[in-house]
């Protein structure tokens, strides 16, 4: 009798076990990304990093504005490639675009954007008669597009350029190399993969078809205009961009990125910046405090703010759109009671 419970208590610890073990992976890497900020930063002059960001011309902030706006309209073809890939056709470009923007924008500032993100999505989603298995194969396939894209640059950045990620990683450049080379075989492989017929994985009730060989490709170019796009704004926010160092900084910001979204961190809040001061020694303190400043007030602040106003104007148009339904129902049922109600009336007046 007591072998039964012994299995059930131990499922639940297993997956608690799992979960601590996230947690702690997840704190060990914000704890050491904040010591180490803190030890950069203990030297900066935020004087002179005040008078870099006052001083950066409008242009160059336009240019910086232009290529954050086109990294989260690249975004939106993350979200409507997994709704045409799933079969959901009758979701229009516009509401793909919207769920991909504010799920995005509220879940990189919020964090763990595979939860809150797909919250948002389902939100959205719901209206259009798609179910939470649907949600969470579209989080899916976004997910894959993006560590596809990911897997490219930062594959390809640490073959051609190993120094920028061992900075970060505190591993030989010939060790990052090797795992480049590896990164670039592997997603090679995968597109073989995908290539020889239709792909499928789930279990039990839950499947989804993988992308073909060529939609993969599809993928992996979304994933490299989504980073391309977001390396040059955060080139672009530097006060005085090193020429020359486009790749560099593009490298750094990628892995930057991924380990910020290991961290869970809201807005990946001291991983980040950590990883970018780690990795580009050769960019001057103030001027790189300074950019990171900007691109956080352009890339996170300023599309969270619109990610919630949209969000409100969504759930007022709903709101409005439902009370419009009720009043409209009302009416038709007091209409329809009314033929019977003067038919009842002129039947007793005759009576």
């Amino acid at each position: 009798m007591s072998a039964l419970p012994d299995e059930v208590a131990g499922k639940p610890r297993t997956r608690n076990s799992w979960n601590w073990i996230g947690f702690a992976l997840s704190a060990t890497i914000v704890g050491i990304s904040v010591y180490v900020l803190a030890d950069i930063l203990k030297d900066v002059d935020f004087a002179r990093v005040a008078t870099n960001v006052r001083a950066m011309p409008a242009s160059q902030v336009g240019w910086a504005v232009l290529f954050v706006a086109a990294a989260y309209g690249t975004l939106t073809c993350y979200d409507f490639f997994a709704v045409r890939t799933i079969g959901a056709d009758h979701v229009p470009y516009r509401i793909a675009a919207l769920a991909s923007f504010t799920s995005y924008a509220i879940g990189h500032n919020i964090g763990a954007t595979a939860v809150s993100g797909g919250a948002v999505r389902y939100r959205i989603y719901s209206q259009f008669g798609l179910g939470i298995i649907d949600v969470a194969k579209i989080c899916f396939l976004t997910g894959l597009t993006f560590w596809l894209g990911n897997l490219a640059v930062l594959g390809g950045g640490m073959a051609y350029q190993p120094d920028v990620p061992s900075r970060i990683l505190q591993l030989p450049t010939e060790s990052v190399r090797a795992i480049g080379i590896a990164a670039l075989v592997l997603l090679c492989a995968y597109v073989a993969w995908a290539s020889r017929r239709p792909r499928a994985i789930g279990i039990r009730n839950w499947s989804v078809l993988l992308p073909s060989g060529s939609s993969t490709l599809i993928q992996i170019g979304i994933g490299l205009a989504d980073l391309g796009c977001s390396a040059l704004a955060m080139y672009t926010a530097i006060p005085s961009p090193p020429e020359g160092e486009l790749l560099t900084i593009a490298i750094a910001f990628v892995s930057a990125t991924l380990l910020g979204y290991a961290s869970h961190a809201p807005g990946s809040l001291g991983v980040f910046d950590a990883a970018m001061l780690v990795a580009l020694p050769g960019v001057p303190k103030e001027e790189l405090v300074a950019g990171l400043l900007v691109f956080r007030m352009l890339y996170f602040l300023v599309p969270f703010c619109l990610a919630l106003v949209s969000m409100a104007c969504w759930e007022s148009a709903l709101f409005l759109r439902r009370g419009a339904a009720l009043a409209r129902n009302q009416s038709t049922a007091i209409s329809e009671t009314q033929p019977g109600k003067a038919a009842q009336e002129s039947g007793s007046s005759r009576a």
